[in-house]
This record gives structure tokens, sequence and C-alpha cells, in this order.
């Protein structure tokens, strides 16, 4: 059965619950000077008052201290359990016995075992769950993603490719199984099989989980393969199956090559950040490609049917007559497939008329004979649109 509290500190300060820590320090010094032993010699009932008021003042003016009052009601001095919960039992099962509340760090009349061990200190090991000590199992848990980058060639992007690379990672260790643990457990002799230990704080008393076991009650004998982890370090070669279509700056993922997890837990993924080379003719834009293409002056002039490089090897472009440079021609579904699966995207082909060198006098006599029978201004237009 729960024990009523004495004294609810809000209304021994009469401020409400939510009052701010400005008006609880105003309310504390107006009280405080009212049952002040000195200004009530011989006093008792205000020397016990002024108690009881620094007692909420301590609680209350510290947030920590506060939230702990307001979620669970640790103010009794004859050990009220908090709400929900039988005596001395708080969450998770974990058993307090509260003999008064001492926040110092002094072992009063009160403490126990741990009676040098601060409020602060206990419950950040209480609230944490306490750690696992030499020869507690490790626990279970998924393992870690890694990440690497791998750099290929411009082919291998658009086309795909398997590549071989060497990760280092966490493996399962193969003479413990992974589990950290060798031979048959044994009781640990610090809680005696239990997995708790008490401590305690000032005159305040409770279990937490064992230090030297985690609490699990056994302890093991760590394997020397692997140093009681359950997982080795080592160098693994792969094989990596780079999509078609892949591009610079995405990320590719091999399942179940990150680090291995504890005690039968899944491996973490392995994540390759792609940089794709630069190809000296292809240019990338998306699924797109895009390819310079030069061509004469009479293929430009006349029109041609001209060869033309893809990643598919050579196909036939027609240049039509009168085709100016930088004049874009387009091969559909020529360029990269998607690496999601979708429509594969096209080439273009920005045309580029190569002007013959003037160093042959028959080049020139025919040059100046193409002016005269076409004499045309090819910037009239220009002129004409400028307004100048």
């Amino acid at each position: 059965m729960r024990t009523a509290p004495k004294t609810d500190y809000y209304e021994l300060l009469g401020v409400p619950r939510k009052a701010a820590a400005k008006d609880i320090r105003t309310a504390f010094r107006k009280l405080a000077r009212k049952y002040h032993p000195d200004l009530n010699p011989g006093d008792k009932a205000s020397e016990e008052k002024f108690k009881q008021v620094q007692e909420a003042y301590d609680v209350l003016s510290d947030a920590k201290k506060r939230q702990m009052y307001d979620q669970h009601g640790f103010y009794s001095e004859q050990g009220a359990g908090m709400p929900g919960a039988e005596p001395g039992e708080g969450p998770g099962g974990v058993h307090f016995d509260f003999g008064g509340f001492d926040f110092g760090g002094g072992a009063g009349p009160g403490a126990g075992a741990g009676g040098g061990s601060s409020f602060r200190d206990l419950f950040s090991q209480f609230f944490r769950g306490g750690g696992a000590g030499e020869g507690a199992a490790p626990g279970r848990g998924p393992g870690g993603d890694l990440e690497y980058q791998l750099e290929i060639e411009f082919g291998d992007a658009v086309r795909g490719a398997v590549k071989k690379l060497s990760v280092v990672r966490l493996d399962g260790c193969a003479h413990c199984h992974g589990t950290g643990a060798i031979g048959t457990a044994q009781t640990c002799p610090a809680c005696s099989g239990s997995g708790m230990m008490q401590q305690a704080a000032g005159r305040m008393r409770f279990n937490v989980a064992c230090s030297r076991c985690g609490g699990a009650g056994k302890l093991h004998n760590a394997c020397k393969s692997c140093g009681g982890e359950g997982r080795i370090r080592r160098t693994e070669t792969i094989d990596v199956r780079i999509p078609a279509g892949v591009a610079g700056g995405s990320r590719v993922r091999v399942p179940g090559k990150g680090n291995a997890g504890t005690m039968g837990a899944p491996a973490g993924d392995l994540y390759l950040r792609v940089e794709v080379r630069a190809h000296p003719v292809f240019e990338r834009h998306g699924n797109d490609l895009h390819v310079l293409l030069p061509v004469t002056v009479a293929e430009a002039t006349l029109g041609a049917k001209i060869e033309v490089p893809t990643i598919d090897g050579r196909s036939i472009v027609r240049i039509p007559p009168g085709t100016n440079s930088g004049q874009r021609l387009r091969l559909r579904e020529k360029g990269v497939p998607s690496a999601r699966g979708g429509a594969r995207g096209d080439q273009y082909v920005e045309v580029q008329v190569v002007v013959p060198k003037p160093t042959d006098e028959r080049v020139r006599t025919l040059m100046k004979e193409l002016e005269s029978l076409a004499p045309e201004d090819p910037r009239k237009e220009l002129f004409a649109k400028s307004g100048v």
C-alpha cells in the first residue's frame, strides 16, 4: 500500500504547479523571512515551518529535481511510492527504498553500500540501465552501415559492370559464432546471480543493474579470438554489380555487407558513392548524351550522310543541306539507359563546320568564285534586329 505524502511542496510555497522559477524564488524569500528562526526565537513551529519551506525550495528550484517531483512525487520522508507503483517500486520493476531525501553527495546515517555516491550519479546510472562489465555477454544489436567511394569508367557507368572491391568490415567471429563468449556461463559473484545490486545516495537506497554482469546474472568467458566482442575486423573482397545508367554522385547499396551485428543480429549495408571519370567524346546531361560532330563546308552546304559515334557503336546521321555550325540533330534512344528502368535517353549531335585553311591557291580561287556566285550578307539580319 502506498503512503500518502505529508506535504505538497507547491501548496507549502503557495504557488501553482506551473509557476515560473522566478515566482517560486519570490515566494520562498517571502516565507523564509517570515519563518526564519532568527526572527522567531524560541518558536519551534516557525523553525519547523522554515525547514519545510527550505526543503520545498531545494526541490522546486532545481529543474531536474522538480521534473522528478512532478513526475514521480519524490517528496515523502517516509518512503512514499511513485504514482502507479507499489511502495519502493520504480519504472520497469526497479525497487526503491526511500529513507528520506539527502540530495547531497555525503553519506548520512542511512547510507548503504554506496553511501559515497551522489544522487545525480546514481540516477544517471539507473536511467541508462547500468553498464555491462567484464565478463558480461554483449547485447544483441544490428551492425552499422559502411560507405566507400568507387571511381569507375564512363563506359561502365553507362553499360553496367561487375567490379571487385576490397572492404574492411567487422565480420562475425567464427570461433564463438558471434556470441563473444565460449564455454559455460557462471553465476556472477558480484550479484549472486540476481543481476541487481543495491546502491544508495544519502538515505536514499535503490537497486540497479549489476555493473559486473550487466544485469544478466551470469558471467561468460570472453572469446580470445575476438576479445569478447563477437566480431573480428577483416578485409573482404566482394563483387559489386554496378547497374547500367548509374550517374556520378549516386549511391549503390550492397545489402548485408556492412559491419556484422552482435549476437546474431543482422549486418548493416555497404553503400558505394560512385564517381564517374569523364569521357573525351561523350558529355552526359541526365540520361542524354551530347557529341560535337565536325563536318566540311561541302557537307554542310550540300548535305550528307555521316557516321557518328554512339555508345552502341557507329550510327548514320543525315546532315540537311545548308546546315550551320551549332545546329543540333537528335538520335532517338541512343543515350544512357535509365538506372531506374525508365525510358532510355537520346543522343544530340551538334554540327561543327570546319572551314578549310586558305593555304592552297586553288582553294582561295574557289572561295572567291563562291562568294561572287552567292553574294549573301550573313550579318544583314543581325543589324536589322539590333536597330543600329
